[in-house]
């Protein structure tokens, strides 16, 4: 399989830190066609590392390891504004983050992003997501975890 973009991310949530790079499949699939726009999107394929203040001068860290189709509705040319979400599985390193517990190690992450795509290709994007994860109540305690996060990608066209 080859791909065709990669992004880098960075995020915060109370207390943690996030930094994320992944790789994106793109799909040849269209869906609502308009004449200015359509629905389309990819797969994204990720590794994260969270860290978290736990006391002044102390931090842990965990990894996270995620697969998310990700909708983007998006001009007909692939350039200008998008709106995208995604629903995807996460599998985190531990279920320890310093004092914050997650019950399970695997996690099911969303995310609504918009965002700007540009160049002549339209091989960058600049957005901004709003991701939230946890393991939906599979089990207790369910304290899950939500990131603002800035979101740079090149497309390889």
């Amino acid at each position: 399989m080859s791909w065709d973009g990669i992004s880098i991310e960075t995020g915060r949530a109370t207390r943690t830190e996030m930094t994320r790079i992944a790789v994106q499949r793109q799909w040849q699939q269209r869906w609502l066609q308009g004449e200015h726009g359509h629905v389309g999107g990819y797969w994204n394929l990720g590794v994260a590392q969270w860290d978290r203040e736990t006391t002044p001068g102390q931090h842990a860290q965990i990894y996270e390891f995620g697969l998310t189709p990700v909708f983007r509705f998006q001009g007909n040319d692939l350039r200008g504004f998008y709106l995208e979400g995604g629903i995807g599985a996460h599998l985190l390193s531990s279920t320890q983050l310093g004092d914050k517990p997650f019950s399970t190690l695997f996690q099911f992450g969303e995310h609504l992003g918009l965002g700007y795509r540009l160049g002549d290709r339209g091989s960058m994007d600049i957005g901004y997501r709003y991701q939230h994860l946890s393991n939906a109540g599979i089990k207790r305690p369910n304290s899950g975890i939500e990131f603002h996060q800035i979101h740079l990608q090149y497309w390889f066209q």
